[in-house]
Order: C-alpha cells, then sequence, then structure tokens
C-alpha cells in the first residue's frame, strides 16, 4: 500500500510544479490574421488583404533577424511573405467567385418569383463583388510586379530585419570596450 502512495504523491508534487502553457506557447488573440481565419467577419473578402497588409512585418523582420541574422534567412522570408499573400489572394478571389456565382443563382430565381427590389438589392451586391475582386486581382498584379501594398509588406519586413542586423552589430561590437 505504501507503494501506491509514493506514486500518488508523485503525482500530486508533479501537478504542483507544472510549468505555465504561456511559457512554451505564443498566443495572440489579437492577431488580425488568426481573426480572419477564425470567421471574424472583418476578415472576410478583401478585408483579409488589408488585414494583412497592416500586420507589423518590420517587428517580424526585427525578431528573425535576432535568431537567425543570415541574409539567406532574409531572403527566404521575404519570398515566404510573397507566397503567403499569393495564397490570401487565391483565397479572397475564389471567395468573390463563390459569392457572385451564388448571387446569380438568387438573382435568376428572385426574378422568377417577381421580386424587383431583392433582385435590384442582389445586383448591386453583385456589383459590389465584382469591384472588390477588380482590386484584387489589381493587388496581384502588383505584387507580381513588386509595387504596391504587397511591395510594402516587403519593405517594411526587410526594414526589420536590417535593423535587427544593426542591433546585433550595434550590441556586440560597437559596445565593446578596447
Amino acid at each position: 500500500m505504501g507503494l501506491f502512495n509514493f506514486f500518488h504523491r508523485k503525482k500530486e508534487d508533479k501537478k504542483g510544479d507544472s510549468i505555465p502553457e504561456d511559457i512554451f506557447t505564443e498566443k495572440s488573440p489579437d492577431d488580425p490574421a488568426s481573426q480572419a481565419q477564425n470567421g471574424n467577419p472583418e476578415g472576410k473578402g478583401i478585408n483579409q488583404l488589408f488585414l494583412f497588409f497592416e500586420k507589423n512585418h518590420e517587428a517580424r523582420g526585427y525578431e528573425d533577424a535576432l535568431v537567425n541574422p543570415d541574409n539567406t534567412h532574409l531572403v527566404q522570408n521575404t519570398e515566404a511573405l510573397k507566397n503567403e499573400m499569393e495564397r490570401i489572394i487565391k483565397r479572397v478571389k475564389t471567395f468573390y467567385e463563390d459569392f457572385i456565382q451564388e448571387t446569380n443563382f438568387h438573382i435568376s430565381s428572385r426574378s422568377r418569383s417577381g421580386m424587383v427590389d431583392t433582385v435590384e438589392e442582389l445586383n448591386m451586391k453583385k456589383e459590389i463583388a465584382q469591384n472588390h475582386i477588380q482590386k484584387v486581382i489589381e493587388m496581384e498584379e502588383d505584387l507580381k510586379n513588386n509595387r504596391g501594398d504587397g511591395q510594402g509588406v516587403i519593405l517594411s519586413y526587410t526594414r526589420g530585419f536590417r535593423n535587427g542586423l544593426a542591433a546585433i552589430s550595434h550590441h556586440n561590437i560597437f559596445k565593446t570596450k578596447f
């Protein structure tokens, strides 16, 4: 019986000495991208792109430089940012294409039922969606041509990365006294 109490006591000791989860995991409930993917209405459609553009990529670049101050790391991460933007653009385009297709069905169905006001509202929503998808296509072209909001994200990240490199030099070299 004493043997079993020993194991039971160890369990209690371990439970009391547990390490908080936040030491190993980073939680950011206010992160716009995570809100967008979790069904937040602000994160649907073109707003999903704007949320990505509004993130602080300079801070991300700075932190990445402190972790790995290699220039190839900078190149890989800027490519990863471009790929992430391309995925978001594809997701947003698919969202609008599906929305327009569904709206067309409703326009056809409500037209047959003689619901003139509803059809006009549906046409307006469809037109807004078409305008948004056109803006997304323009953003996609800008990204391919290294200009616009997408280029701003890359420049912001690069600036942060270089600031991180400068901070490392300042801390390690410039503060050394001879």
